[in-house]
């Protein structure tokens, strides 16, 4: 893992409430063909374990009700954010996003194409609701994600494509202007509230800004 990467886990560890946590699952020397398999077991189903795979190991994961709120509203914000600057998004939810020359797969909680529609995101984002598992942002830089936005600990990390990694940014670049900060505050104050409000809300901040 990158040292980041490591300590953002270790953050969520330490930090998340036991009862918010994702139930993480780590399978060791699965090879692809045994991983594509495992993919086609799952069947189409609703409700099923997110996959990431990386060099052999198979990480299955069920997200909590505190995870599936908190990516839903962070998704509605951004799209509420793009529609009012303009920014063009091509929205691909937790597609699976895989590479076997690379050995590397995921399901994202929210991925975007910036200004087209393509085959790879512009960007990923995660939810993190508990330590462990396999290195996330090295298997985004395989696939050839540009940027990967972190959820953790109440706060966004950001990361952009920079060379052969990525490079911790302050903001996006993915999506230019957006204030990432101000997103996770109304996450955290809206643990109880309804999202259309929080949402209708956060478009009227934003129509005030622009005058």
């Amino acid at each position: 893992m990158t040292v980041s990467y490591a300590l953002a886990m270790d953050t969520a560890r330490r930090l998340v409430p036991i009862e918010h946590r994702d139930h993480v699952v780590v399978l060791r020397n699965i090879s692809w063909a045994q991983y594509e398999e495992i993919d086609r077991a799952r069947g189409q189903d609703v409700v099923k374990p997110r996959m990431y795979y990386l060099d052999g190991e198979l990480e299955l994961m069920s997200t909590g009700r505190r995870h599936e709120i908190d990516k839903k509203l962070l998704a509605r914000l951004v799209e509420c954010y793009a529609e009012e600057a303009r920014v063009s998004l091509m929205g691909m939810g937790s597609t699976t996003l895989q590479d076997a020359l690379e050995l590397a797969g995921a399901e994202p909680d929210e991925c975007y194409c910036v200004g087209h529609d393509g085959e790879v995101p512009d960007l990923a984002i995660e939810v993190v609701q508990t330590s462990g598992g396999i290195d996330k942002l090295e298997i985004y830089r395989r696939l050839g994600v540009k940027e990967v936005w972190f959820f953790i600990d109440e706060r966004f990390e950001i990361y952009r494509r920079w060379g052969e990694g990525y490079q911790r940014r302050t903001r996006s670049v993915a999506v230019a202007g957006i204030d990432l900060d101000a997103i996770a505050r109304i996450v955290i104050d809206s643990i109880d509230a309804q999202q259309t409000e929080v949402v209708r809300a956060y478009r009227r901040t934003l129509k005030r800004r622009r005058r």
